[in-house]
């Protein structure tokens, strides 16, 4: 392979090299070490230690040839091998094309930079042809193989990429190889005969991030359970760091958010993931987002062009992104101009026939696009055609300028006509205007100096629609974020918010859906439309609009049409309030498509039961008020303050803090930048508080200044009614307070913190979620704990070490186990007992693990009757509280407490015979507190006796003391048969030695092991028509009692702490492949 030139110092290198050919100015070096008999022995294994920890590769190839330049100790390397014959095929090249040339150089610096110049051609010459060497099929099965070698998983893990680096034990780099899989992150070194492993699942990482040091110019930082780890030394720390991002958040989604990702192709299937799966998945997630498409869109390619702007008469340089359905270009910094092109719009596409490469694309309302120097311009032409079935215009004079039409596209478009026209089909259900049209329509006689205002924005509005266009294919431009700022006329707010959302497409690719899900809805009865008429009067209720019927009946139509649309999310507070603005603005059937791209794209995972969206972005603010305002965070003690508080300023976008006249210039802002817009105005309005809330002592003044901040916020411009607006109704005593515009609070916010940019924001958004899932996490296990350490005497930190087990378990059936059942059963909205529950082949490994008991020959029998005894419910799920209090008797019990453990497990479960009485009695049980009385134990008959009896001796078996416990459980049980047969005899004389015989393997000794283990096959509760003879607890519990040996041995104490640790480190190998 050739390499890129680079110096290499001869003197200290010709220790680890061999020199195999030479001539004047090529050298072809060998491996010391490589090719000799016993791997070179001690000089060997030095040398391979080196490559290890000081190669940037971690893999240096065997052979190499260097250039050297005559007189000098440096040389460079140029090429390298894997084995003799390819360096081999490299060196000849080299002969026969490069050494005769040389002759002809007068210096030897002349022949340095030819050789430096020929062999970068090569190696661009060879990239034409190869797109990553990480790619190579081989090296990927090389690298898979010892994948698996190395860490023995199932083969279901799938190996994604793997990357060389350095990891930091302590202040000592250990180089080697990362290996991102799908559930796992995973590192190994061999250094000198010190072996490193390390093995990280995806669920457990709580934080990954990039940093830097004094020590570590750039490394990756993942925290898992509390312990950090530090990855340096990679050769494209970038490219790493946005897959190990990705495979976390895609594991965390997948286990713990399947409320909402269950419908994702890529999460439900594992085994489908790929590295260049993952990175076409993240381009197209930046791509809908930027442009607000539908999610479904993924992104098919990408061109460098130049986008010709007619109205500022230059070409702008930036990206043309093609989907499905639509084409895009953003200009190279973002702002300066963007584009959105649907393909339902397209009319014809056009390719010039001079030197520009221009492709020339048609679209409704006279309207066309000019992209020059696009490469490969027409087959992009062609396929473009296929796409859209646009056919070529009659003329093609028009590469020289590309007019835009000042009457170009009319809101009312033909889309726009196919919605009207369903509308009108259940126009009497669906209102078709706004309310503000309704409520508030504009008088044009009577002008006071704020409609005058208004009317100068319309104005400056419909200039800017005369140069860049109207409608969904308009150019953005900076100057569109400045009339946006400035605030939106109330004429145009309900058409601007349907384009710059992105709705505007959702309803034209639904054509009547509204309508549909409308109808469907009506008379439905739930929980979300309890909620929802609840909360109807509760939104807006100042507003004359919601006073009415007509308000709250379109109210009611949107949020019960959107719980009907997304169950999943249904209906949750803050949707009204939202809502109810969106009403005001836009028809009814806009307010709900701008509803759907609220809560499904723009504002993801705010409306559900545990508003993990809202937290995550609410971290994000923390976040960046430590980075901008740094003093804020040093005087606040607590940051969870600025969350409390900012909680409702994310859910209603500052609706429920700001007067309604100001919210909606907030709203404005919102549609056209995103969260960006939200984030940016918090930290504004931190800012223009900064003294007062230094001055704050707690939190509540704090709180109190932000609310008197927040109720001297104005609109000095709004054309509402005063009837209407909020701010004006603060009473005039309160006038000595310093009013704020909010147009000077939105502009302020974009000149200071403008330089935030979308990237910034998504990679916070990735690695908060991380946290934020990690600490809900963390609370349903802190309530779990507290809840049951009440009835165990297992200490908090066996319980918590306990919990990370049996949840560990439960996760490795998302892993590799996608069929299984118990993959529906994790549900946040359960208590929190009820979240994660195991099934009986979970338990099986647990109790090998844990149970001490584990050792006996029937331990599976054993883990299969302490299973049943534990699912009372007879659902074949158990859950925390179950499960501990099993392994609390088994490590804590008393002697009586092991031994009706051991007792009730080979009794028959009688759960069928469960009527209305005994749930009646075991409820009052349950108010009484009554402990379980050993009267209340059935008897045991002689089938279950006889295997009681095997399982002692099971248990026995390995104990230094096993003689005499055999001993003592011979004693026991022929003192209880000699004592039933004493019974039988006062009853029945002929009948008493009827079924001994069962028992005499049991009662002369230890069983043979082929005795011992065919009972093992049948269950305990095998029934017998009449049993011969039965014994209670009582009896056994008393003559267990008088043999010493027997209470010694269930009342010793047992190293729990080492059974946990044991557990934890083989919980993983004794699922991996033998």
């Amino acid at each position: 392979m050739w390499l890129k030139p680079e110096e290499v110092l001869l003197k200290n290198a010709l220790k680890l090299w061999m020199m195999e050919r030479s001539n004047d100015y090529f050298v072809l070096q060998r491996r010391r070490g490589y090719g000799e008999e016993g791997g070179g022995g001690l000089t060997g294994l030095l040398v391979g230690t080196l490559d290890s920890v000081l190669d940037s590769t971690a893999k240096v190839a065997p052979f190499r040839i260097l250039h050297q330049t005559p007189d000098s100790q440096v040389y460079l390397s140029i090429a390298c091998g894997a084995d003799r014959e390819e360096i081999t095929k490299h060196w000849e090249w080299l002969e026969e094309n490069i050494m005769k040339t040389l002759s002809v150089f007068d210096s030897n610096e002349d022949i340095t930079n030819f050789v430096q110049g020929k062999i970068r051609g090569l190696i661009a010459e060879e990239g034409k042809h190869s797109f990553a060497k990480e790619d190579d099929p081989e090296k990927f099965r090389e690298a898979l193989l010892k994948f698996e070698k190395c860490f023995g998983l199932p083969e279901q893990e799938k190996l994604v990429t793997y990357y060389s680096c350095s990891y930091w034990k302590g202040r000592v780099p250990c180089q080697g190889w990362l290996y991102l899989s799908t559930n796992f992150l995973s590192f190994y070194s061999f250094l000198l005969g010190s072996e490193i492993k390390l093995i990280i699942s995806w669920d457990a990482v709580s934080k990954l991030e990039k940093t830097s040091n004094v020590i570590l110019t750039e490394s990756i930082h993942v925290c898992s359970q509390g312990e950090n780890h530090y990855f340096s030394m990679f050769l494209h720390i970038n490219q790493t760091y946005l897959l190990m991002e990705q495979l976390a958040n895609y594991a965390i989604k997948r286990i713990f958010d399947k409320e909402t990702f269950d419908n994702d192709p890529v999460l439900d299937d594992p085994l489908q993931i790929t590295k260049r799966g993952l990175e076409n998945r993240a381009h197209s997630e930046q791509f809908s987002a930027f442009f607000r498409l539908p999610k479904e869109e993924t992104l098919k390619e990408v061109h460098e062009c130049f986008l010709w702007v007619p109205f500022s008469h230059f070409n702008t340089h930036g990206k043309m992104c093609i989907s499905e359905n639509y084409i895009c270009f953003a200009s190279q910094d973002g702002n300066l101009c963007s584009v959105i092109i649907p393909l339902r719009e397209v009319l014809a596409i056009d390719k010039t026939n001079d030197s520009s490469k221009s492709v020339i694309i048609s679209v409704k309302g006279k309207t066309a696009f000019r992209f020059s120097e696009v490469k490969e311009f027409e087959e992009l032409v062609a396929k473009l055609r296929l796409k859209c079935g646009a056919t070529s215009t009659q003329y093609h004079d028009i590469s020289t300028e590309v007019p835009v039409s000042s009457d170009s596209i009319d809101p009312s478009d033909d889309t726009e006509v196919q919605s009207l026209t369903c509308q009108r089909e259940c126009s009497r259900t669906v209102n078709t205007e706004a309310l503000m049209t309704v409520f508030h329509p504009q008088n044009l006689e009577t002008l006071d100096s704020k409609m005058l205002k208004e009317k100068m924005k319309e104005q400056s509005w419909n200039i800017l629609f005369s140069e860049c266009g109207r409608g969904v294919s308009m150019f953005r431009t900076k100057k569109t974020r400045d009339l946006v700022v400035r605030g939106i006329p109330e004429t145009l707010r309900g058409e601007l918010w349907m384009l710059f959302s992105g709705a505007v497409n959702d309803m034209a690719a639904n054509p009547g859906y509204y309508a549909e899900v409308v109808e469907q809805s009506l008379g439905t009865c739930n929980l979300a439309t309890e909620e929802i008429e609840r909360d109807l009067r509760r939104s807006l209720p100042e507003h004359p609009a919601f006073q009415s019927d007509t308000g709250i009946s379109a109210l009611r139509r949107v949020l019960t049409a959107y719980a009907f649309r997304n169950p999943k999310i249904g209906y949750c507070q803050a949707m009204n309030i939202l809502t109810s603005v969106l009403l005001l603005y836009a028809k009814e059937e806009e307010a709900f498509w701008l509803l759907v791209a609220v809560c499904e794209r723009m504002l993801p995972d705010y409306f559900n039961r545990r508003i993990i969206g809202a937290l995550v972005d609410q971290a994000v603010f923390e976040e960046l008020i430590r980075d901008h305002l740094p003093q804020l965070t040093e005087h606040m003690t607590d940051m969870t303050f600025f969350s409390s508080v900012s909680l409702s300023w994310f859910l209603t976008l500052f609706i429920s803090v700001l007067p309604i006249e100001s919210a909606v210039n907030v709203v404005d802002c919102f549609f056209y930048d995103g969260i960006k817009a939200i984030l940016q105005l918090g930290l504004a309005i931190l800012d223009y508080n900064l003294d007062k809330l230094l001055a704050c002592k707690d939190d509540a003044e704090a709180v109190t200044a932000l609310n008197r901040f927040f109720n001297n916020v104005t609109n000095k411009d709004s054309p509402l009614p005063s009837s209407v607006q909020q701010g004006s109704n603060v009473s005039d005593e309160k006038s000595s307070q310093i009013r704020v515009d909010i147009t000077d609070l939105i502009r302020e916010s974009n000149e200071k913190y403008g330089n935030i940019r979308y990237e910034n924001i998504h990679s916070m958004r990735c690695r908060n979620r991380l946290y934020v899932i990690q600490t809900l996490e963390e609370t349903t296990k802190q309530n779990v704990l507290r809840v049951v350490s009440q009835d165990v005497k297992l200490s908090l930190h066996e319980l918590d070490e306990l919990y990370v087990i049996f949840k560990k378990e439960l996760f490795f059936s998302y892993y590799w186990c996608l069929s299984s059942p118990v993959l529906k059963h994790h549900d946040p909205s359960l208590p929190y007992l009820e979240q994660y529950q195991i099934d009986c082949q979970q338990f099986r490994v647990l109790y090998h693990l844990l149970s001490p008991w584990a050792h006996s020959a029937n331990r599976d029998s054993l883990a299969l009757w302490t299973f049943r005894l534990l699912d009372e419910n007879s659902d074949c799920l158990i859950n925390f509280k179950e499960f501990s209090s099993a392994i609390d008797i088994m490590y804590n019990g008393s002697f009586t407490e092991k031994l009706k453990l051991l007792f009730k497990l080979h009794i028959s479960p009688e759960k069928e015979k469960v009527n209305i009485q005994a749930y009646l009695s075991q409820w009052q049980d349950e108010l009484l507190k009554k402990e379980e009385n050993i009267k209340d134990l059935p008897r045991m008959n002689q089938s279950q006796f006889i295997q009681f009896s095997k399982t002692l001796y099971n248990l026995f078996h390995g104990d230094p003391e096993e003689e005499s416990l055999y001993q003592a459980i011979a004693v026991v049980t022929s003192l209880l048969l000699r004592m039933e047969e004493v019974g039988r005899k006062l009853h029945s004389p002929t009948s008493a030695m009827k079924g001994l015989s069962g028992a005499a393997v049991c009662v002369s000794g230890v069983p043979s092991e082929g005795q011992a283990e065919k009972p093992l096959e049948k269950e305990p509760s095998s029934p017998r028509e009449e049993p011969q003879w039965s014994f209670a607890f009582e009896q056994i519990l008393a003559s267990l009692l008088n043999e010493p040996a027997l209470v010694k041995f269930f009342e010793k104490s047992i190293d729990l702490k080492a059974k946990l640790e044991n557990a934890k480190t083989s919980q993983l190998s004794c699922r991996t492949k033998k």
